[in-house]
């Protein structure tokens, strides 16, 4: 069966490729940005990439297209989809039917620590020998690929960790993604304002989130915070599920009594009583609530908490998760794929925490996001980047406001309009060296290995 894969470079549909590879189907995709690192993950899985859309790219017609949610009428491959009448259905309908059901699916939703929760997860399983299937939006570095069917044919267990995207599915498809996948575990990490593209506000989020409570069945779990008020509003829409909460020096039934201010060590408790403690290199309060509902949704499926800690100890954050890239000359030069003003503060917070206050954190920032590109989050996007000593932020010529309105709110941030500019700038930031934190969900123009070459 030759499957082929529209926006196939997208991190959900590149996962999918990657199964639909594995479950030996013959899979080609394209896509109008192919670049590293998901188009070298597809071509080593033997995957043919088509850059660009072009009705040409199905004259070797294909028993089904897979259309990704970025893609939409006017689209030339969409609209030779549509003419010549072939098979088509979203990514999450077709995981949904030929992967997740008759799977354990483990579920991470939420508007931020999805990708690095879920592969938290999904090597506490792995460490325990559950060898379990994924899909993550990034690629964990304990496994260096950011989807598989499951572990190995000697040993399917039945378990499948899915990072559970409330976006929609699909242009005929208005639904969340997370709808079609029916958790019996669920992680609701947080909820906030997002995808100002296709939610008008918070309130429709919320009901798309209940719509995923309604799936999960009464003998599941549902895993989250005991202080999002935004998470309790939806549950009191109702619930038919057991939860278990979360909290940090709170109690919470999973409870963690940080150790260090930084979040890189923590004590486990659960109902009061310390199961262990994590001592890892990951820093943030973020990071500590993602731990706390990794070990929750391990401790459903039988493993210990005190070996989901063990496990933690050995894990390497997600690539493009405050990865470093580079020490040079006294700075070091971290590359962060940071979507949302909420996921700015928490991740300079713990980087703050880190490193002292002694030492300079300069942030650079492309709003790339569609929500931070139209602006919905002005003066919450200068205020998240209060821990930083300098902000700047790029401005390119197709973005819908003018930055500069951030500096009403904040007298940290500079704006520039080049990739040429700020590296100018860097360079004579380099002089006094520091933590320079590349935030970026895309390419960046090239950026991070352009800085290098220059530092």
């Amino acid at each position: 069966m030759h499957i082929h894969i529209l926006g196939i470079c997208g991190t959900f549909m590149g996962g999918l490729a990657v199964i639909a590879r594995q479950m030996g189907y013959q899979v080609s995709g394209s896509d109008q940005n192919v670049y590293p690192p998901m188009s070298t993950q597809l071509q080593e899985q033997g995957i043919e990439l088509m850059n660009g859309y072009r009705a040409e790219n199905l004259e070797v017609t294909p028993d089904l297209v897979i259309i990704g949610n970025a893609l939409s009428r006017g689209n030339p491959e969409v609209e030779e989809v549509l003419n010549r009448g072939l098979n088509y259905m979203s990514g999450p309908q077709w995981l949904a039917e030929h992967v997740l059901h008759d799977k354990w699916v483990l579920g991470v939703a939420g508007t931020h620590g999805k990708t690095t929760t879920s592969s938290m997860l999904s090597w506490i399983l792995e460490h325990q020998g559950f060898n379990p299937g994924f899909l993550i939006g990034g690629i964990p570095l304990n496994f260096g690929i950011s989807a598989r069917l499951d572990g190995g044919a000697e040993n399917k267990s039945g378990f499948f960790v899915i990072e559970a995207d409330e976006y929609d599915s699909a242009f005929f498809d208005k639904r969340s993604k997370f709808v079609h996948y029916r958790p019996r575990t669920a992680i609701l990490n947080n909820l906030e304002y997002d995808h100002a593209d296709i939610f008008p506000d918070l309130d429709a989020i919320k009901r798309q989130f209940h719509h995923l409570v309604r799936t999960i069945p009464g003998e599941g779990l549902i895993i989250s915070p005991e202080v999002d008020e935004n998470i309790n509003d939806v549950l009191a829409m109702g619930c038919w599920t057991p939860v278990e909460h979360t909290s940090i020096n709170g109690t919470a039934t999973w409870n963690a009594n940080l150790l260090k201010a930084d979040g890189s060590q923590f004590a486990v408790m659960f109902e009061g009583n310390e199961q262990g403690v994590v001592d890892w290199k990951l820093t943030g309060e973020h990071n500590v609530y993602n731990a706390l509902s990794a070990i929750t949704a391990a401790n459903h499926i039988g493993i210990l908490p005190k070996d989901a800690i063990a496990a933690l100890g050995q894990f390497v954050n997600v690539k493009r998760r405050m990865e470093v890239l580079a020490t040079i000359n006294g700075v070091t030069l971290y590359d962060d794929f940071a979507h949302h003003p909420t996921a700015i503060a928490t991740t300079l917070d713990g980087l703050r925490k880190q490193v002292g206050d002694d030492a300079r954190i300069v942030a650079i920032v492309e709003p790339r996001s569609n929500t931070m590109r139209l602006g919905i989050h002005t003066e919450t996007l200068a205020k998240s980047l209060a821990h930083a000593d300098l902000a700047i932020m790029y401005q390119p010529m197709n973005l819908d406001w003018d930055l500069s309105k951030l500096t009403q709110y904040a007298d940290n941030i500079e704006v520039y309009q080049s990739i040429e500019s700020i590296i100018a700038k860097l360079k004579v930031e380099a002089c006094a060296g520091g933590h320079f934190v590349l935030m970026s969900n895309g390419s960046f123009g090239g950026i991070y290995q352009r800085l290098q070459d220059e530092l």
